[in-house]
């Protein structure tokens, strides 16, 4: 596969990843103490996104590393996926 090809799958890994760290360690308004007048009470307090971000970054290079890593080697092939129809 092309370098071009696993940033493309990087990126969407990063993305999956970034919607499954985004609940953890969030806490709300009305978790956290007074909840401000005009704002939503489940509003997250302190959601702390560039510490998510760099995690994400980091989960997200270990699993297309070790996805390249599967292909590059051999040990995940094409062949290895059932065809979603018969091709004639």
């Amino acid at each position: 596969m092309s370098f071009t090809t696993y940033i493309a799958i990087y990126f969407i890994v990063w993305w999956t990843v970034i919607f499954v760290m985004l609940p953890f360690g969030v806490r709300s308004q009305h978790e956290d103490g007074p909840v401000e007048d005009g704002t939503e009470p489940g509003a997250p307090q302190r959601p702390l996104l560039l510490r998510k971000a760099i995690a994400t970054s980091i989960v997200a290079a270990i699993i297309v590393g070790l996805f390249a890593w599967s292909v590059e080697t051999g040990r995940l092939t094409l062949e290895m996926f059932p065809m979603p129809f018969k091709i004639y």
